[in-house]
């Protein structure tokens, strides 16, 4: 059978702090969600966000930058009921914006393991900026391992940014390692998300890029159309999402190729002269500054 599957930066899936007029904020219990007090964070990036998603068409989709497991169980019911996402995980992380990664799935979720608690190596801090979640999940009894992450970010600089995000990496690199080195490494397994790193130059993300048994299937596309991000502060257009199968899913769909939509990109990235989804703008709205890349797989 043929599965497709995705990874798409949502950026910023909140429903906070948007309280409808003439509620009284206190009066709540702080956890209870109530559809008659909140709406879900800016609606009409959301209709966008889930109009990306809807078009990709995936049967998982990893998700990073999700606030909450009720957030996502309302966005799905609300923007997504068509997609039948039967399946939904995310488990809180530490990150201190409250973003999380998470899973939607049409095929069960049979087993879920966290590394929040995971500690860096000098114990001073939590290893993963958000997790590396780690998910089976069966399509019509066959199996499939996902392992989805969101690597420490850009934002502090590159160079400066580098260490953290190369822990992160290293351990990635490692639990695969422990996962499947007894097995020579054959089985259906994916590592995906947002690596928050492009391959040029001095990139944190070796461990994960080099490994031998794991591809990067965006370099089945041409230089110019590998990238999915666009960062305007630099003009530059580089490819931070990623899409890494295993030996056994990558010799079984040789001649597949990956997609990136970026049609809910905004105008500014100029480099895309596709056409965008209704309502996206200049700079905002959009769906997101990243674009999904989905492949279709068949499962040996």
């Amino acid at each position: 059978m043929s599965i497709r599957i995705a990874t798409f930066n949502a950026e910023n899936l909140f429903a906070r702090y948007k309280f409808k007029k003439n509620f009284d904020p206190s009066s709540g219990d702080g956890f209870t969600i109530n559809d008659l007090a909140f709406d879900i964070f800016d609606e009409t990036e959301k209709q966008i966000t889930a109009q990306a998603i809807q078009t990709v068409n995936a049967d998982i989709i990893a998700l990073q930058e999700v606030e909450s497991l009720p957030v996502l169980d309302a966005f799905n019911s609300r923007y997504l009921a068509k997609m039948k996402y039967k399946y939904r995980i995310l488990i809180d992380s530490f990150d201190p914006r409250k973003i999380d990664v998470a899973v939607l799935s049409r095929h069960p979720i049979t087993n879920v393991r966290s590394r929040r608690e995971e500690r860096n190596s000098s114990n001073t801090a939590w290893l993963f900026s958000r997790d590396c979640l780690e998910v089976i999940i069966k399509p019509n009894g066959k199996e499939i391992m996902v392992y989805v992450n969101h690597f420490k970010s850009m934002m502090e600089g590159r160079e400066e940014t580098k260490s953290r995000r190369k822990e992160q990496v290293d351990r990635v690199a490692a639990i695969v390692n422990e996962h499947w080195m007894g097995k020579g490494y054959q089985g259906n397994f994916v590592v995906l998300g947002d690596f928050n790193d492009y391959p040029e130059a001095e990139t944190a993300l070796g461990a994960l890029l080099n490994h031998p048994v794991l591809e990067n299937v965006v370099n089945r596309l041409s230089p110019d159309n590998r990238w999915t991000h666009f960062y305007a502060s630099g003009n530059e257009y580089r490819q931070l999402d990623y899409i890494l199968l295993s030996t056994s899913l990558s010799a079984a769909n040789a001649n597949i190729k990956p997609g990136i939509l970026r049609n809910g990109l905004p105008f500014r990235a100029d480099k895309y002269e596709g056409e965008r989804f209704p309502n996206v703008g200049e700079n905002e709205p959009k769906a997101s500054d990243h674009a999904p890349v989905y492949m279709d797989l068949d499962l040996p």
